[in-house]
């Protein structure tokens, strides 16, 4: 490896980037979360996915136009310290570490529980630590090559969706695997209590976890850097990916309510398992745990780049080491890919000592540190508006739709999905752990000031 202080290679296409994103946000949110949701808000849960999935589309044209009108690595953490000073940005390049870290610590450990399906007797640290050296692996090749792995990670995921959905049709029109206690169809969606059975309560209280969901879809923002031709791929992968991510939580979910009661749905093991089996594949156990090992794979992917990005980003503002700024001759950041590799290792150690307790907490910090970074590039976005006149406004060439309606929505909605994560109990430590890291890296700025003026 040379020390090559060179600009990151552009080598992301909209391919690419497309599938990034959705290999980011499409996981374990759909694949086991969306269960819970269903039980808080039953079949209504459908109107949460459609508000959320039009905030975080807000976000995303937030997103998309300071990323073409100024396309930096790092992204929304440079766009925070610019619009809104260094420690903004400090907190929101650090914050989205802290998010990526955490959901791949899940995914690790994830990751070894699935391949005890397959291999009981082999301990789980082995998997762990295997997974962990072919992820860094991946993110020390050529951008382009990691763009092609993520593409063909995703492909998979996607492809199960889409089976699920046209089994999950087959079942309802056509009658396959009828040996069902309860009668299929869209009756299903209104017919147990109701399609509002917690009231408007349990559409508040199910946000929490669709928003986690769409989490990590901002990765979009921190390929544009590296994507060729910023200008045409951001808008096109911006435009595509909310929509289809919407498209598949949306109508999967509705779907398999009009299968299953809803009351059914996340009790008797994985939703897709049930739909696989009801169509007759004794093998749906090991189908699911290919497509779920891919799923953690190309999530972990995703978060390691993101992370590592935004690394580099903050070292060339001066917020991060001087040492993440190296780059390898392929033109990738290895010393942030070297960091994330040992933190991992770390976590899986602590993930094995400490009771399964430590999920819940990586998932409330998780959701806390999405619902942060999303909030910032909404504030960004607008201190960056303020502070152009009405020429250069006319020269943007994404601009954001409805200025400035949507986003003073958006913004108010975000800011009440933070507090209610402290209104509801099962979510208070997410408040709890998120302030507490605003508080702990707020003092190590305050410390990295002092000893820099010395």
């Amino acid at each position: 490896m040379r020390n090559n202080e060179n600009q990151l290679k552009q080598g992301l296409s909209v391919r690419h980037i497309r599938f990034m994103a959705l290999g980011s946000a499409i996981g374990t949110g759909l694949f086991y979360g969306s269960a819970a949701a269903i039980q808080q808000a039953g079949p209504a849960v459908l109107l949460a996915y459609l508000i959320g999935g039009a905030a975080v589309f807000i976000v995303m044209r937030a997103l998309g136009e300071m990323a073409v009108h100024h396309p930096v690595s790092g992204s929304f953490s440079q766009y925070a310290s610019h619009y809104l000073g260094p420690l903004a940005g400090f907190l929101t390049g650090w914050i989205y570490v802290l998010e990526m870290l955490f959901v791949c610590l899940a995914d690790i450990t994830a990751f070894g529980m699935y391949m005890k399906l397959w291999f009981p007797g082999v301990e789980q640290w082995i998997w762990v630590l295997s997974i962990v050296c072919l992820i860094g692996a991946l993110n020390l090749c050529h951008v382009k090559f990691f763009g092609e792995m993520e593409f063909w990670l995703s492909i998979v995921k996607v492809s199960a969706i889409i089976a699920m959905i046209v089994g999950g049709l087959a079942i309802m029109f056509y009658g396959f695997g009828q040996a069902t206690e309860h009668v299929t169809g869209l009756s299903n969606l209104w017919e147990h209590g109701g399609f509002m059975p917690n009231g408007v309560s349990g559409i508040i209280a199910s946000l929490a976890i669709v928003m986690f969901a769409f989490g990590g879809i901002e990765v979009i923002g921190i390929t544009a850097s590296e994507a060729k031709n910023p200008e045409k791929t951001i808008p096109k992968a911006i435009n595509a990916v909310p929509f289809r991510i919407l498209i598949f939580y949306v109508l999967t979910l509705c779907i398999l309510m009009c299968i299953y009661p809803w009351n059914q749905i996340g009790q008797d093991g994985s939703p897709f398992v049930q739909i696989f089996s009801n169509l007759g594949i004794n093998s749906a156990a090991n189908i699911l745990n290919i497509v779920v090992i891919t799923a953690a794979i190309s999530a972990i992917n995703s978060d390691i780049f993101g992370a590592g990005r935004m690394m580099y980003g903050m070292a060339q503002e001066g917020q991060a080491p001087k040492s993440f700024r190296k780059l390898t001759s392929n033109g990738v950041p290895w010393m942030t890919v070297l960091v994330m590799m040992c933190v991992l290792l770390l976590g899986a150690v602590f993930n094995y000592l400490m009771p399964n307790k430590i999920f819940i907490i990586i998932a409330s910090v998780a959701t806390f540190a999405t619902v942060w970074v999303w909030l910032m590039i909404l504030i960004s976005h607008v201190a960056m508006r303020r502070q152009m006149s009405a020429e250069e406004v006319k020269t943007l060439k994404f601009p954001i739709p409805m200025w400035p309606i949507a986003p003073a929505i958006t913004i108010a909605f975000m800011a009440s999905i933070i507090v209610l994560l402290g209104y509801f109990e099962q979510t208070r430590d997410a408040l709890y752990v998120g302030i507490g890291w605003v508080l702990v890296l707020t003092l190590a700025y305050g410390i990295k000031k002092v000893i820099a003026h010395r």
